[in-house]
């Protein structure tokens, strides 16, 4: 059993809640990139600790939680009781200004002692799932989980895993981590940056390149405020700039782009690529890819999670670079996609 630790009990902790329940099943075998990672399958991962703001859901078992407004996660599960009730952590810069009716707060409520809550539950892993835009509160969860003697996996798009500084710490202290940026099983990142490794595999120019995402749940809602959003499109757009040779990427614009609540978690992705072919005669290429948002990610997580595992069972300190560079959109160590699958062989191997 790997025992994790959520702060953040929103749309991706539902889909991956509900997902370790569904493959417990194992009559369920598609949907996952591998259902077993070394010894360590789906339903071996437990979640044990779980960590929010919003009254609506602090005091509640996670299992109903996950289901409590604003979630809009499709239900594809039934969640038993879990015995984990929702406690209250600090929210620092974890709720937006524009997102107070979304993110129901009550100060009266006591928050919790984080690290001497992670001790408690006997988690090994802390899973981040704040809003984008948290990096306040993202650092802080950080050093609360060094102080707890636990591994820290970051879903969101603030610099931690991926700096030096921050690897170091976990490596001081004896411990793991992985991020940053989760990116989905089947997401706009990972279709855009295989679409650009192939038009250049295959030798066709690309001068420029757009990728607009938009979305009905919390996450695009949050997305609004675009002084939230700048570690995001560094993020979102350094996946894509980094498969370029130095001076040689073509102009892109590439993040989130709208909130449309009747979308729910529906996320629907455009990329627009033109450049030119043999002769210098000009191509392009219009896609649309219609996804489930949550679900797409919780699954890499579920995979991540035991990758990180697996790190940690070979005495593994620090960032854990293949997990790092297989889960997310900004690892420390940046690869092309078909690296990272033969990587991914050796370390499992």
């Amino acid at each position: 059993m790997i025992k994790v630790a959520i702060v953040g009990i929103g749309n991706c902790c539902s889909s991956l809640l509900q997902g370790i329940e569904y493959y417990k099943n194992e009559s369920n075998t598609s949907g996952f990139v591998q259902y077993a990672i070394k010894d360590y399958r789906i339903g071996d991962v437990k979640v044990v600790g779980a960590i929010d703001v919003d009254k609506r859901k602090i005091g509640k078992d996670i299992s109903e939680a996950i289901f409590t407004s604003p979630n809009r996660a499709r239900k594809f599960a039934d969640v038993p009781s879990q015995g984990v009730p929702v406690v209250k952590g600090p929210v620092l810069d974890g709720v937006a200004q524009h997102m107070h009716d979304s993110f129901q707060v009550d100060d009266s409520q006591q928050t919790e002692d984080i690290a001497a809550y992670l001790k408690r539950v006997e988690a090994e892993f802390l899973v981040c799932y704040l809003p984008v835009g948290s990096e306040e509160a993202v650092k802080f969860y950080a050093s609360e989980a060094i102080k707890a003697g636990v591994g820290f996996l970051n879903a969101i798009p603030v610099f931690i895993c991926s700096t030096q500084e921050w690897s170091d710490k976990f490596k001081d202290a004896g411990l793991v981590c992985a991020g940053d940026d989760i990116k989905s099983q089947f997401g706009a990142t990972y279709l855009n940056r295989i679409l650009v490794e192939n038009f250049q595999k295959r030798g066709f120019h690309i001068d420029n390149l757009y990728q607009l995402n938009v979305g009905g749940n919390t996450d695009f809602e949050n997305m609004i405020d675009e002084s939230r959003l700048i570690s995001k499109r560094i993020s979102k757009s350094s996946a894509v700039n980094t498969l370029f040779a130095e001076g040689e990427a073509p102009k892109l614009r590439i993040g989130p782009s709208d909130f449309v609540p009747h979308l729910n978690d529906t996320k629907i992705c455009y990329i627009n690529v033109n450049g030119t072919q043999f002769g210098d005669q000009p191509y392009e290429l219009e896609l649309k890819l219609k996804v489930e948002d949550s679900p797409n990610s919780a699954g890499v997580m579920l995979d991540v999670i035991r990758l990180a595992k697996v790190g940690k069972d070979k005495g593994m300190t620090g960032n854990i670079s293949v997990a790092s560079s297989f889960g997310f959109k900004s690892p420390m160590d940046k690869r092309r996609e078909t690296e990272i699958s033969q990587l991914l062989e050796e370390f499992l191997g």
